[in-house]
C-alpha cells in the first residue's frame, strides 16, 4: 500500500484540478478500507496540526450535521469504524455526538486512531467497544479545560491558597491578586466540569467497552482515575501511547497485527494530511460512500 510519498506521487499523476485529485484519491482508499473490514467507515478529521488556532477545528455542535449526513444511507447492521484525528473540544457536543452514534449503531462502534485523539477525542474513543492504535498513536488526558485553563489546576491552586493563607495570613495580598482573576461561579464551574467529564467516561466504559466483563465498574473507575489525573499527567497535551493505554485497562487492539488493515488505515490517514496541507479544508467528516461535510478556511480578501 502507498506511503506518504506514494500518495503524493499519485496525486501529482492526476491531470485535473488539485482539490478534485485530493478527493478522488482519499475516497478511493476509504472505499478500499470499507471493503477490507466489511464495516461502515466514518472518518472524523481535524486539520489542527497543519492549521492551528482555528477554534472550529475542535469538536463542536456543528459536527452533528456532518455525522447526520455521513450516517444517512449507511447499512446500520454493519457496525461502525470511527477513524479519529482530533485535538478534542466541547464536552457537551462530544456527549451529544456519542449519544447519537450509540442510538444508531448501539454498541457496535470501534474507534481507530491513526495518530492523535486527544481530550474529548479520547472520550469518544472510550465510548467505543474497542480502540485500534498503532505504536505511534496516542490518546490524551480527559481533565477538562475552561477558558484554556485546566479545571483541576484551578481547584488545586485555590486549595493551596487556602492552606498557605491559613498558615501565613501575610500571603493574602499575593493570593488575592491571583484568585481575584476568577470570575464569579468559576470555581463551581470547574468542579462541575471535572465531575461531568469523569462520570461521562466512566459510564461509557461500564456500558460499552467493559460491558459483561468482571469488575466492569471497578475497571472503569480505575481507567478514569488515570486518564483524569491532572497531577500525574502533568499537562493536558500529554501523549498516552498504546502500552500505557493498555496498562490503564482500555481495550486496545494493535493496528500492526493486520498488515493489510494497517496499510489501508495509514494510507487513508496520509490522504487526509495531504488535504489539510494542500487545500483550504480544516475539518472533514466523511463516510466510505464519499458523502462528506468539509469545512474550509475563508481566504482573506486582498
Amino acid at each position: 500500500m502507498p506511503n506518504w510519498n506514494d500518495v503524493q506521487k499519485e496525486l501529482q499523476e492526476y491531470n485535473i484540478k488539485a482539490v478534485k485529485a485530493l478527493d478522488l484519491v482519499r475516497r478511493k482508499y476509504l472505499t478500499q478500507l470499507h471493503k477490507h473490514t466489511g464495516r461502515n467507515i466514518i472518518a472524523y478529521y481535524s486539520g489542527f496540526l497543519s492549521k492551528p488556532n482555528i477554534v472550529q477545528s475542535s469538536i463542536n455542535d456543528e459536527d452533528k450535521n456532518g455525522f447526520m449526513s455521513a450516517i444517512h444511507r449507511l447499512d446500520k447492521t454493519k457496525g461502525l469504524d470511527l477513524v479519529l484525528h482530533t485535538p478534542g473540544g466541547n464536552l457537551a457536543a462530544t456527549e451529544s455526538i456519542v449519544d447519537y452514534l450509540r442510538r444508531i449503531f448501539r454498541k457496535d462502534i470501534r474507534a481507530i486512531v491513526p495518530q492523535i485523539a486527544m481530550s474529548a477525542g479520547t472520550m469518544m474513543a472510550c465510548s467505543c467497544k474497542e480502540i485500534v492504535m498503532a505504536t505511534h498513536s496516542c490518546l490524551g488526558p480527559i481533565d477538562p479545560q475552561l477558558r484554556d485553563v485546566p479545571a483541576e489546576g484551578v481547584i488545586q491552586e485555590f486549595r493551596r491558597a487556602c492552606r498557605e493563607i491559613k498558615k501565613d495570613p501575610s500571603k493574602i495580598p499575593l493570593w488575592q491578586s491571583i484568585i481575584g482573576q476568577y470570575r464569579p461561579t468559576f470555581l463551581s464551574q470547574c468542579e462541575n466540569a471535572i465531575q461531568w467529564s469523569k462520570e461521562f467516561v466512566e459510564n461509557q466504559l461500564k456500558s460499552v467497552m467493559f460491558d459483561g466483563k468482571p469488575n466492569s465498574a471497578k475497571r472503569a473507575k480505575k481507567a478514569v482515575k488515570e486518564l483524569s489525573d491532572y497531577s500525574g499527567n502533568k499537562a493536558h497535551d500529554r501523549h498516552i501511547h498504546i502500552d500505557e493505554c493498555r496498562k490503564i485497562g482500555l481495550n486496545v487492539l494493535s493496528l500492526e497485527k493486520d498488515d493489510r488493515f494497517q496499510d489501508l488505515v495509514l494510507t487513508v490517514h496520509h490522504c487526509y494530511m495531504h488535504v489539510f496541507q494542500n487545500a483550504l479544508a480544516y475539518k472533514i467528516i466523511e463516510n466510505h460512500l464519499g458523502i462528506a461535510l468539509v469545512k474550509n478556511v475563508v481566504p482573506k480578501r486582498k
